[in-house]
């Protein structure tokens, strides 16, 4: 049997805030869109510019760390699988969405107050490899249970604890 992969990394800015929810069992999931964009120039040398919107899904804790860390604008580094889903809609019609579950997440805005450039030490770079999630695709988070934001203060907690490591 031949080998296969289905591998997606992405590097582009949030649409929009993520937006965290609870499947019934009480695993967290954060959902949210992250745009790329290609430039190029035609042939008479006019330049052409295409922004793609592509839907992402964070479980466990992951998603937690997602919805803690990631804000509207900016800008994060995901890896992780395409997966194609189909359901029926409230008008019986069949739907399919495809979207990026990701299993590894880096910040790649600047802290507030900080300076210099992307890859200095004033980066948040969170890398986070937590495994695959669920993957039974009947698993679906549930609307109406809304995650509660952390206190600013335990999020600075989770940035500052990076200082003592050793890379």
């Amino acid at each position: 049997m031949s080998r296969s992969l289905n591998r997606v990394t992405l590097v582009g800015n949030l649409a929009r805030d993520p937006e965290m929810r609870f499947t019934p069992s009480g695993t967290a999931v954060c959902t949210f869109t992250i745009v790329t964009n290609r430039y190029w120039k035609t042939d008479s040398g006019e330049s052409k510019e295409n922004a793609e919107y592509h839907r992402i899904v964070a479980w466990d804790k992951l998603g937690e760390l997602c919805g803690q860390l990631l804000k509207k604008g900016g800008r994060a580094f995901v890896e992780g699988r395409l997966q194609t889903r189909k359901w029926a809609g409230q008008d019986g019609v069949e739907r399919y969405t495809t979207e990026i579950v990701i299993t590894d997440m880096m910040v790649l805005d600047r802290k507030e107050g900080g300076s210099g450039d992307y890859g200095s030490n004033q980066d948040i770079d969170v890398p986070v490899d937590f495994g695959e999630g669920p993957d039974a695709p009947h698993e679906e988070a549930a609307p109406v249970k809304k995650a509660q934001p952390k206190a600013k203060k335990e999020v600075e907690a989770v940035e500052d604890g990076n200082d003592d490591i050793p890379f």
